[in-house]
């Protein structure tokens, strides 16, 4: 990715729509295990619904709202009308590589390849995908409502066994994450280390190859875990 983000994605998010089996719209149920998130609110209400070694919690939403959730915050998007947001990502491309684990329930979650035969899409038709879409949110609502109501009984073991099989599914996925990281976030931050240190030395090169990066519109939305997605990617320079 070039320039900024630079080891920092953004996004559009439009949350879905549609009931589950609580009665509430939204997305689906899920924590990544390396990276901190933020919603920053740009339309419509709903809440954020988080689950983590505290207890549940749910987050008004609003528009003008900005929330923070870091690795291991179990969250879940409620659409209570029209909910849209921009998604600040923290490590872009280890969420796109997996890094996040929806909250099925412990069968699927504790066995790779239910899971994986679970979180899958399948490729085809936008009904055939969106079918899908629903089952799969469905399936992670159903294993939060377990947690969550075992969390407000006081009972945190069912969420310590999560986060040990998300620990388990995503290890193997180690590897190829480290080398992401080091060609994005730790890329940029050596990039800002050899800034400062020319600055120090009197050498501003650098403000001379400054540059506008235009995000063109995305010509169609992705489904995500939370809702359509339209990735805002750094573009061609703006002359």
């Amino acid at each position: 990715m070039n320039g900024f983000p630079g080891g920092t994605s953004v996004t559009r998010l439009s949350v879905y729509t549609g009931a589950c089996a609580d009665g509430l719209e939204g997305g689906t149920p899920h924590m990544h295990t390396a990276s901190t998130e933020a919603y920053v609110v740009v339309g419509g209400e709903g809440a954020l619904q988080t689950l983590d070694a505290s207890g549940f919690r749910e987050t008004p939403l609003r528009a003008g709202s900005t929330v923070w959730f870091t690795p291991g915050t179990i969250h879940r998007a409620v659409n209570r009308d029209g909910l849209e947001v921009v998604v600040v990502m923290q490590n872009a491309g280890l969420p796109e590589a997996g890094d996040a684990v929806m909250t099925f329930p412990p069968e699927v979650v504790g066995d790779g390849e239910r899971y994986r035969n679970a979180a899958v899409l399948p490729a085809g038709a936008e009904s055939t995908v969106e079918d899908a879409v629903r089952r799969r949110r469905d399936l992670a609502v159903e294993g939060f409502l377990r947690l969550a109501d075992s969390a407000r009984a006081g009972d945190f073991a069912p969420l310590e066994r999560f986060y040990d099989s998300a620990v388990a599914l995503v290890r193997p996925a180690v590897a190829v994450w480290r080398q992401i990281f080091q060609d994005t976030v730790a890329r940029e931050t050596r990039h800002t280390a050899d800034v400062l240190d020319a600055l120090d030395r009197g050498d501003g090169g650098h403000l001379r190859r400054s540059e506008v990066l235009l995000s063109p519109p995305s010509p169609t939305a992705k489904f995500g875990m939370c809702g359509r997605l339209r990735p805002l990617l750094p573009g061609e320079p703006v002359h």
